[in-house]
């Protein structure tokens, strides 16, 4: 694994945004092409066996906390654990799915956390770093299969959900999460559904059922929203009722939570891309992370090691915290990458990697691509 430094494209701003990729710049600099990370294909067979064990073991570790009803870890509301437990042993299909690692191409990739509900950053991981490999080093590859995936995954889901009309959900105001829900409506259209956008503000009960604001019934949901925050909005009694199929489904509000690391390493003692978790500040030894259950971007996360501590302020962690071992990301000239390998449905997919100036990935972190030989 090197890090490269590159010239950046002649008008790479109006190729980014010709794919919808409109917040390139978000915090000053967002996609970064003035550097780029190389790997050779044995670290990409690794990277993506790593990828594929580890979302079989999330799936059994869903299948533990629903067996033995341990949702009171994972600090969900009592009303919706039977909505948890039904949706899992019904096997509610998923879209997608995100590990971040600690790697530096030579050991065992570390997982820090599974994005398992709204994953963001697929627009640049999937279509605008494949155009930049294209345009820079069409020689190499690039571990991206995840433009086809996704359109392949969006069509078997039509067919197992038995609909043709998909309602794609996120946060009105958000330049990103809307770059991110239009570029999975792209991948919908293109797999036969009549996809529509929705802002998540503009859901609506008509006393039976959840609609559009033009009263047209919403039968399948994809919502760039989290689990955890719609369980606690004013309409989410309403989600009980079944009314209309939500993707992703209520099981992955097991796995879209740091208590996740904790049952993982009970499940799987010493896994070789497993870090040591537990709910027990002095179970994991001196040098920790300290995670929120719910939490995004980095907020709320406190990294001590002998030697410093680093944290990131938010409004997180009144449902309480993880501690994991600390696993130092790689340092390349104080800058720190953090490698995320997405699973579309149950296949790995491809890679993304976020850099940051500290040891925390935050929302400010740059997006950088990569290619191997």
């Amino acid at each position: 694994m090197r890090r490269e430094s590159e010239i950046p494209r002649q008008g790479w701003q109006q190729r980014c945004e010709e794919v919808g990729f409109g917040f390139h710049s978000m915090g000053g600099t967002y996609w970064d092409e003035t550097a780029c990370y190389a790997f050779d294909s044995g670290q990409i067979d690794q990277l993506e066996a790593a990828t594929a064990e580890l979302h079989n073991m999330c799936r059994q570790a869903a299948a533990e906390v629903v067996a033995r009803r341990r949702y009171g870890e994972f600090a969900i509301p009592a009303p919706f654990h039977e909505l948890v437990a039904d949706s899992f042993r019904r096997g509610e299909p998923s879209l997608y799915g995100r590990f971040d690692f600690s790697w530096d191409g030579r050991s065992d990739p570390k997982l820090l956390e599974y994005n398992a509900d709204t994953p963001t950053s697929i627009l640049e991981a999937s279509v605008v770093q494949w155009h930049w490999l294209e345009d820079t080093h069409g020689e190499f590859d690039q571990f991206n299969s995840i433009h086809e995936k996704l359109i392949e995954r969006w069509r078997a889901l039509r067919e197992s959900l038995g609909s043709s009309v998909l309602h794609l959900a996120s946060p009105r105001g958000s330049e990103e999460d809307a770059g991110n829900a239009g570029y999975l409506r792209d991948c919908a259209l293109q797999a036969g559904w009549d996809a529509r956008a929705l802002a998540v503000e503009d859901l609506g009960w008509d006393g039976k059922r959840f609609v559009d604001l033009d009263e047209q019934v919403i039968e399948v949901l994809f919502k760039l929203y989290p689990w955890e925050w719609l369980v606690r909005d004013e309409f989410g009694a309403h989600l009980r009722s079944g009314s209309a199929k939500l993707i992703e489904p209520a099981w992955k509000m097991l796995l879209s939570n740091k208590a996740l690391l904790v049952m993982l390493w009970e499940l799987f003692p010493g896994h070789a891309n497993l870090l040591p978790a537990s709910f027990d500040e002095q179970a994991v030894g001196r040098e920790y992370v300290k995670k929120p259950l719910l939490a995004r971007e980095g907020a709320n996360v406190t990294l001590r090691t002998r030697w410093q501590q680093h944290w990131v302020e938010g409004a997180y962690g009144a449902e309480g915290f993880v501690y994991q071992a600390a696993a130092p990301l790689p340092d390349f000239g104080g800058r720190f990458p953090v490698v995320g390998s997405w699973v579309i449905g149950d296949q790995p997919a491809g890679m993304g990697i976020r850099e940051d100036d500290t040891p925390i990935t935050r929302n400010t972190s740059r997006f950088v691509p990569h290619y191997f030989t």
